[in-house]
């Protein structure tokens, strides 16, 4: 028996996520979302996945573009994060107006944050509602900052205690 789709939306609140903003640049357009679907798949060779709604402008673009960056945005990112969902884009409709970017020539531009993985489209699978993007890692680094978090509908700020 498969889970139904509101229990499934409604236990996927309760796991917490980092904060991720999904950039591209290339031919089809430069572009950025706020995504919540970002794993680590290997080290050899370094590769990550993101998870886009398939058909939206992000999915299309990157898709297109064959590069994207995996942001992982840090606790003082809110606003960050807010921006690139589109919350904004009625008053601000380029949501890279104001930001700090990274430039790395051939790739997508990084935003900073926590981590940065600028990867080059390795492959994509299309499953369900949405698209699966492997990256291939063509540069990584890390701020060492904590990351911002999301946790049932609200972005949170990580409490680090000792286990």
């Amino acid at each position: 028996m498969d889970a139904s789709r509101d229990a499934f939306i409604r236990a996927m609140r309760h796991v917490a996520c980092s904060v991720t903003v999904v950039t591209t640049d290339g031919p089809a357009g430069r572009h950025g979302a706020t995504v919540s679907a970002f794993s680590s798949v290997s080290a050899d060779p370094p590769t990550v996945l993101v998870c886009l709604r398939a058909g939206s402008r992000i999915c299309e673009q990157v898709e297109a573009n064959g590069v994207f960056t995996v942001n992982v945005l840090a606790e003082e990112n809110r606003d960050v994060a807010r921006a690139f969902t589109g919350e904004f884009d009625a008053a601000r409709p380029d949501r890279f107006e104001g930001q700090q970017l990274i430039e790395m020539p051939g790739l997508a531009a990084g935003l900073g944050g926590a981590t940065v993985f600028a990867c080059r489209l390795a492959k994509s699978v299309v499953h369900g509602s949405h698209t699966i993007f492997f990256g291939q890692v063509a540069h990584a680094f890390t701020a060492e900052r904590p990351p911002l978090t999301y946790h049932d509908g609200a972005y949170r700020r990580l409490q680090l205690t000792a286990a």
